[in-house]
């Protein structure tokens, strides 16, 4: 299936949405050819960063951008917006958002006009849909700023197993996955630069979050293996040019967890026990290990524990 880019209708969309005078400015590097990355922190989402964190950015095309993710907060978004109209004539036709989490989709408002079009995960909906009352309460509580119902900007094209988009001498493959880090990734892939923008599906340096399945996201990784890509774009770390080697600390560590917890379910042994004992060896190799390795082990036992059921 095939999306026609859009009309050109930046001069409109800078009238009737320009940037706010205090949206702050956004660095953006070009990895390859018309491929353009904001690199974000590995720090806790507070008030001091604003869930501001991830890696998002845009890529451009003859007649048309397509943002990969917003940011973490409103202010983000209209930054990303400020960085594209200054970087491209080229308007803005797409914002692709690659799962749920917040980092990732915060910065939707900023471009929520008639000519751009959001697309998702075909499950991404509905995530928003159910978390956006306790994503209300933590923005206000954890980050400092309010969001209304109107800043969770649903997809209007769902993409159930693949999608490609024209943006103009370049296409876009977009490919839903299973339930992996959440229940709604994408990956995107450009054919040009072979590039392939993983999103949350590659952590570098930071430590991977399980908000979805172990089991799954290992299949998908044996899957992203195979495609023949010269860089890779992860949700929180540096660029990777070394592919598919880059998915190997990921892949160890849930292959770790997943043998240890095994074990420790064959022996009879507590969740509790698990989040105190698995996989600690690998606390030295990744960023927030403390912030967030108990979590993975217990999401994970939950869902082992209950496999050959």
């Amino acid at each position: 299936m095939k999306v026609p880019v859009c009309a050109l209708f930046l001069s409109i969309i800078a009238l009737v949405n320009p940037a706010r005078a205090d949206t702050p400015r956004l660095s953006i590097e070009q990895v390859a050819p018309g491929i353009y990355v904001h690199q974000g922190t590995h720090e806790l989402p507070d008030r001091h960063n604003r869930g501001e964190i991830a890696n998002i950015g845009f890529i451009v095309g003859q007649r048309c951008v397509a943002v990969i993710d917003t940011g973490g907060s409103p202010e983000q978004g209209y930054a990303l917006k400020t960085v594209i109209e200054s970087t491209t004539a080229v308007p803005i036709c797409y914002v692709i958002n690659t799962h749920v989490h917040p980092d990732h989709i915060y910065g939707n408002i900023a471009f929520k006009q008639p000519s751009v079009s959001f697309i998702g995960h075909h499950k991404l909906a509905e995530a928003m849909a159910m978390r956006a009352p306790f994503y209300q309460e933590m923005a206000e509580r954890d980050l400092g700023f309010r969001l209304k119902s109107e800043n969770f900007v649903l997809p209007d094209h769902s993409v159930r197993d693949t999608l490609v988009l024209d943006l103009g001498g370049r296409t876009l493959l977009l490919r839903a996955h299973r339930t992996a880090h959440t229940d709604s990734d994408l990956s995107i892939y450009d054919a040009q630069t072979k590039t392939l923008w993983l999103s949350d599906l590659l952590f570098m340096g930071h430590l991977p979050v399980i908000d979805g399945s172990l089991n799954g996201w290992l299949a998908t990784i044996e899957q992203l293996k195979t495609i023949d890509a010269k860089l890779a774009i992860p949700g929180h770390g540096p660029i990777a040019a070394d592919w598919p080697e880059a998915l190997a600390p990921e892949e160890r560590y849930l292959k770790n967890l997943q043998s240890e917890i095994r074990a420790f379910i064959k022996d009879g042994r507590t969740m509790e026990e698990a989040m105190a004992n698995v996989g600690l060896s690998a606390h030295d190799d990744w960023q927030l290990f403390d912030e967030f390795h108990k979590r993975n082990v217990s999401t994970a036992f939950a869902e082992l524990e209950w496999e050959d059921d």
